[in-house]
């Protein structure tokens, strides 16, 4: 795996580093081929780069700020190389990842290979069906992706749409943990903290503390449903990279993931909420369930908020697409924008918010039995229905 640049690239920069970054913009097309890479110690980042960047950031459903970062560079890094341009095989150390992988595990799938999370990292679960798959074939099963594997999987391959095997089993999975929610384990991301405020509002408020305030709420609502609640990090510690974040989560085996954060904008005329979960049409990588609890909490949280939906959308953003359970991030409001900094400011709002949050984390593992009235349930209403379906009787009407 190409290591990735020191420090974010950005535009006014130049040198071999820029040079590189538009050598791989050529290979995914958003640099035309006659872009001119002759000394390539002294390639400008201008206008023209950032334009590339950009495009790309958008189409691979990155944070599209025109600034390479270690997220953009990884993702950019990846997209150079398909499958059978090299040995893929599992490391202990950095996993490998880039398109190649991600098509591995999409005919892995597609043959009924299971590989975890369609991701295009070459992890644990991918190297075992890799392994599995090979047995299987009459193969060596050294985990080794050459060209006698890959001659393997283009003689059996199937019209299957790419991701539908995973979206079965996420689903059945889902049916088959039931409806309760005691016993599972919730990991919660409150953006920033540990000395960093993120956003800040016109009078102070800080991205850190709602977030944490939100947090806080949904901790005592889902503890006293015999959820364990972990936190990434407190008000006086740093939660870390997205990378060890993802990782802290995947340690505890939580059973989801939520990652709470303001936006925010130049202009002061950006608002409202939206939820974005993991998926990658490129890799055929979707989380089905992620994208149900990400348009369950939106819904539930406009609701109770009055605050402007933005909609729900899919991402690749590295704690989405490192965590092997499903990851959703609420942006719950613009801290720029005046309205929702004063309505953020409030704790009833504060109170629909994580209100909204576990009434959908309850009604995503309801499934068939979700009641479905919109901004209608409490909490109360839905411990009365499960505690009838339970009980083998219809729920009160």
């Amino acid at each position: 795996m190409t290591s990735h640049p020191v420090n974010a690239l950005r535009p006014g920069d130049r040198g071999p580093a820029v040079a590189a970054v538009c050598h791989r913009l050529m290979l995914t097309g958003d640099l035309p081929a006659s872009f001119p890479l002759d000394d390539r110690r002294d390639v400008a980042y201008d206008a023209t780069v950032e334009q590339a960047v950009r495009a790309f950031q958008q189409r691979r459903g990155l944070i599209v700020d025109g600034v390479v970062g270690r997220a953009t560079f990884a993702v950019l890094d990846g997209a150079q190389w398909r499958l059978g341009d090299r040995v893929l095989r599992y490391t202990s150390g950095p996993a490998l990842e880039g398109d190649d992988v991600g098509v591995l595990q999409r005919r892995l799938v597609q043959l009924g290979f299971s590989v975890g999370k369609v991701d295009g990292i070459l992890g644990p679960e991918t190297d075992a069906a890799i392994r599995t798959f090979q047995s299987a074939v009459g193969l060596a099963g050294d985990g080794v992706v050459g060209p006698g594997t890959i001659g393997a999987f283009e003689a059996l391959r199937r019209s299957v749409g790419g991701g539908s095997a995973t979206a079965l089993r996420e689903r059945e999975q889902l049916r088959r943990s039931g409806p309760s929610l005691a016993g599972r384990t919730i990991v919660l991301d409150p953006g920033h903290g540990g000395g960093d405020p993120g956003v800040i509002g016109p009078d102070g408020l800080t991205e850190a503390s709602v977030a944490l305030g939100i947090a806080a709420r949904v901790e005592a609502r889902l503890s006293a449903h015999g959820v364990d609640v972990v936190f990434t990090h407190t008000a006086h510690t740093p939660g870390g990279s997205e990378d060890e974040r993802a990782a802290f989560a995947n340690d505890a085996g939580a059973d989801l993931l939520i990652t709470l954060h303001s936006d925010h904008s130049m202009q002061t005329s950006g608002h409202g909420v939206a939820t974005f979960f993991y998926g990658h049409p490129d890799h055929g990588g979707w989380s089905t369930i992620g994208e149900r609890f990400a348009d369950l909490m939106l819904r539930e949280v406009v609701a109770r908020t009055g605050l402007t939906d933005c909609r729900s959308h899919a991402r690749t953003w590295t704690l989405l697409r490192r965590t092997r359970m499903p990851a959703v991030r609420l942006d719950f409001g613009y801290l720029t924008h005046p309205g929702d900094c004063a309505l953020l400011a409030r704790p009833g709002i504060l109170d629909g918010l994580a209100e909204g949050i576990v009434v959908a984390l309850q009604r995503m593992y309801l499934g068939d039995a979700d009641l479905g009235r919109t901004g209608m349930l409490r909490l109360s209403d839905l411990r009365r229905h499960l505690e009838a379906m339970s009980a083998g009787s219809s729920p009160p009407g």
